[in-house]
């Protein structure tokens, strides 16, 4: 081939390369959204980001394009917003616009638009204002389920005690009491803590919650309908998240066989009654699949969420050890050592008060958030983005992370294998959620 055909042919590749580009990010902008970075076809924005920490990423982009900018999450395109007054504003003064639930492929395709956390719409609206009625009338805020998380606060105190101050790794023994919390709100039971049910729904939970940081799964969510195809750990999550349904779907059938519509026990025993008084209604979002994935969404959003935080409040304390002093002399001053703690004694504890907003300011749990979606074409501010949601138990984690914590310390005094200033507090994991690093503590009964 002559140097004239090669350059032609350069050429026009060249010219069908730019072609594409240009029509490709005409297309994904539209002109409205905000400024951000240029993306690259196909990959986005990735190369502009570190996946590992993305909120350093962010936060360097904002320095450079402000408080509201676009970036592509591969083909996804994101507005993304930075800084307090900009969330503020998005959140609270425009709630209902932003109500909508961001796509977040790895945990939307096993859920099929069921459930709690990624429905949209009427359905979302029905799944939490029964879920909320629910754990309200069984006592959400109230001294009932308080009464069930303090229980489980007494018995992971005793387990606890069997580690006789010898050091030992606390990230099974805190989750547990928080999954049993919901064992209790779902199938009003809750298990020994080597019972062999018990540690196969642990076991799934923890993996799912670890292995969402994981490269393979930010790729699902990037481009689901190809990895789809690839084999990798996010088939794996997948088949864990399918297991933890079909545990929940054997409760649910032991439910059925003994269920007394005017007298219910738990969670299921409620959506089961609903379920019944709307058989007769075909566009009933009352039913079997809802149930399970509802379920499901208050383990993965209840357990590993606030075993986390106190696994990481642990650390901090030693880290501290003048604040775990502080948080003793007003424990031991306020309530002593043998009275358990209750929710009453919460607005006479301000330091303890105080010191647990500190740890969930400083260890930024979900750092950039559950992605939302606004419901509707919405302005904000000089844009325009393309078509309040709280967390359903947020009341529930702030009993549990006070009582818990304020029983662990009430009891024991911390003792760290390596001297405060040696402690790393740096996430291990840095993704959609922080992960503390692994440690090992002793616990001195006070």
């Amino acid at each position: 081939m002559d140097l004239l055909g090669i350059t032609t042919i350069v050429l026009m590749i060249s010219v069908f390369c730019l072609t594409f580009f240009s029509v490709w990010t005409k297309r994904h902008t539209g002109g409205r959204l905000p400024p951000g970075p240029t993306p690259l076809p196909i990959i986005g924005n990735l190369l502009q980001l570190n996946l590992k920490d993305l909120p350093a990423s962010l936060c360097k982009l904002a320095k450079e394009y402000g408080p509201i900018y676009t970036l592509y999450f591969g083909s996804w395109p994101a507005v993304v917003l930075h800084g307090y007054d900009v969330v503020k504003e998005a959140l609270i003064s425009h709630g209902d616009e932003f109500l909508g639930r961001g796509p977040l492929p790895i945990i939307e395709d096993s859920q099929n638009g069921y459930g709690i956390v990624f429905s949209h719409g009427q359905r979302w609206k029905l799944m939490r204002r029964f879920s909320l009625m629910t754990l309200r009338n069984f006592g959400m805020g109230k001294r009932s389920l308080e009464e069930r998380v303090q229980e489980e606060a007494q018995c992971l105190v005793e387990e606890l005690r069997k580690t006789e101050a010898h050091p030992f790794d606390p990230t099974f023994i805190l989750a547990c009491a928080p999954c049993n919390v919901i064992c209790s709100i779902l199938f009003n039971e809750r298990f020994q803590y080597k019972n062999k049910s018990f540690l196969t729904l642990m076991s799934l939970l923890n993996k799912n919650f670890y292995e969402i940081n994981s490269l393979w799964c930010q790729m699902y969510n990037l481009w689901p309908k190809f990895m789809k195809y690839i084999p990798g750990k996010h088939k794996e999550f997948s088949k864990r998240a399918n297991d933890i349904k079909i545990f929940i779907l054997e409760k649910v059938k032991e439910h059925q066989k003994s269920l007394d519509p005017a007298n219910p026990r738990d969670y299921i025993d409620c959506f089961l009654s609903k379920i019944e008084e709307e058989k007769h209604n075909p566009g009933s979002e009352f039913g079997l699949e809802n149930l399970v994935i509802c379920g499901s969404n208050l383990f993965v959003a209840g357990t590993e969420t606030t075993s986390t935080t106190l696994r990481y409040a642990l650390l901090l304390l030693m880290k501290h050890p003048e604040v775990e002093a502080k948080v003793h002399e007003e424990l031991d001053r306020v309530i002593g050592r043998h009275q358990p703690p209750s929710m009453q004694d919460k607005m006479k504890l301000p330091y303890i008060d105080a010191v647990l907003h500190e740890i969930q300011r400083y260890i930024s749990l979900l750092p950039s958030s559950l992605p939302h979606a606004v419901i509707q074409d919405t302005k904000f501010r000089q844009y325009v983005i393309p078509k309040k949601r709280s967390c359903v138990g947020e009341s529930l984690a702030h009993m549990e992370l006070f009582l818990f914590i304020t029983t662990i310390l009430q009891n024991f005094s911390l003792k760290s294998l390596v001297e405060p200033k040696e402690i790393d507090t740096k996430p291990k994991a840095s993704g959609l959620f922080n992960m503390p690093p692994p440690f090992k503590l002793c616990l001195i009964p006070r």
